[in-house]
Parts: C-alpha cells; sequence; structure tokens
C-alpha cells in the first residue's frame, strides 16, 4: 500500500500535497520500483530521465574501475535522493553505480514531465531540488577533503568529527559497515581495522560495527 504522507515527507517532495503525489503518478510522472539487494538500479555509462528517492530501505552509489575496485560515494537511506543531478541532464552518462544496499522500494519522478506541467508544486520541487543540489555538493567537497589527507588515522578522524558535528553527540551511528568505510575513506578494509584497534587501545574511541564512541575530540 503507497504511503503517501510518508511521501510528502521526504526532502524532495516536502511541501507537494497527496493530491500532487497522486497526480504525478497518474500521469506517469512518477513510477515506484521495488529492488533487490545488491540489485543494480542504474548503471555507470546509463542515461536517466529521472530522480529516486528512497522510500524504504537504503541504496548505495558507487564507482567500480576496470580492475574491480570499488570506491562508495555515499550511502542514500529512507527519504535520501539519487541521480538528480543526471536527471537534470539526460544525455549525461552516469559516471557512478546506484546498488540496492537493502531490498528497497524506489519511488522515480520524471523531472522534465513535471517541471513543464507548471503550478505550485513545480516551484516547491525546483527550490528542493536545489537545496538537495547545494547539500550534495557540500558532501562532496568533505569527501575531497577526506581523502586529501595523508594518512589512515586522520582520513577516520576527519570522517568521524564531521559526523560527530552533524549528529550533535560523541555517541555515533554512520551509514556504512567496515568494508563500506574502507571504500568510502579509500583505504585497505585489513588497515583500517587495524588503526581502529589501535585507537580503540589509546582510549581515543570504543566501537560495535557501526557505532562508535568518541572519547576525546579528535
Amino acid at each position: 500500500m503507497i504511503d503517501f504522507q510518508e511521501m510528502i515527507k521526504t526532502p524532495l517532495l516536502r511541501g507537494c500535497s497527496e493530491e500532487n503525489v497522486r497526480e504525478m503518478l497518474h500521469q506517469g510522472a512518477a513510477r515506484i520500483g521495488l529492488f533487490e539487494k545488491r540489485e543494480v538500479i542504474c548503471r555507470a555509462g546509463d542515461t536517466v530521465s529521472e530522480v529516486g528517492i528512497v522510500l524504504d530501505g537504503s541504496v548505495q552509489v558507487e564507482n567500480n574501475d576496470a580492475w574491480g575496485g570499488r570506491s562508495i560515494l555515499n550511502i542514500v537511506e529512507a527519504g535520501g535522493v539519487f541521480a538528480e543531478a543526471y536527471a537534470c541532464l539526460p544525455d549525461e552518462p552516469l559516471l557512478v553505480s546506484v546498488v540496492a544496499n537493502t531490498d528497497c522500494e524506489i519511488l522515480f519522478l520524471r523531472v522534465s514531465q513535471i517541471f513543464a506541467g507548471g503550478g505550485s508544486c513545480h516551484t516547491v520541487l525546483c527550490r528542493n531540488l536545489l537545496t538537495i543540489a547545494a547539500r550534495k555538493n557540500v558532501m562532496l567537497s568533505q569527501q575531497m577533503f577526506l581523502t586529501s589527507t595523508k594518512t589512515i588515522r586522520e582520513r577516520v578522524t576527519a570522517y568521524l568529527a564531521g559526523q560527530m558535528a552533524v549528529q550533535g553527540s560523541a555517541r555515533l551511528e554512520i551509514p556504512f559497515d567496515r568494508q563500506q568505510l574502507a571504500d568510502y575513506l579509500h583505504v585497505e578494509r585489513s588497515a583500517l581495522s587495524k588503526e581502529l584497534g589501535k585507537m580503540r587501545r589509546e582510549g581515543l574511541l570504543d566501537f560495535r560495527k557501526n557505532r562508535f564512541t568518541l572519547y576525546t575530540r579528535l
């Protein structure tokens, strides 16, 4: 059953009405897709005309090179969006792939058809899309800062300090498992685990799976 009330709480649709969403679905400007864990939603090299909104579950935005290496750029959880920039540039091929991180439900919005419709929802969507794009730009800048540091400890401390600022607490829950965090920071998993263990022994932090407690300001 479609939960329209939850849909209009998402950042992209915030300010739209339930009737607006129903109309978009009826007119073919929106559709819903269901994906199983590790199923490819969008593949690098594809062109897209729709922005995806994660309604349930999460997706992983990743880059895979010709030698089998993988870099994780982002985990998009329920309420988040993906492919928004490419949906606005439908002739531009994707440089990344989007893969289901869990079983998930996705609402796809056809950008050109929605924007051509005009009306109050058009203005709301434009404003929301601009805000989301600006936040993504900040996030990418932060990731570039992380990977520009030389040591694993510097990358770990920069990432966790940033999460502490965002979450407003020294007790953190991050969206990555250990392999995903290693891919995100562009380091080897074994080396990351070794450094985290060393930081724990030094009394800087403690962790269990994706939950961290920071004992000092990193």
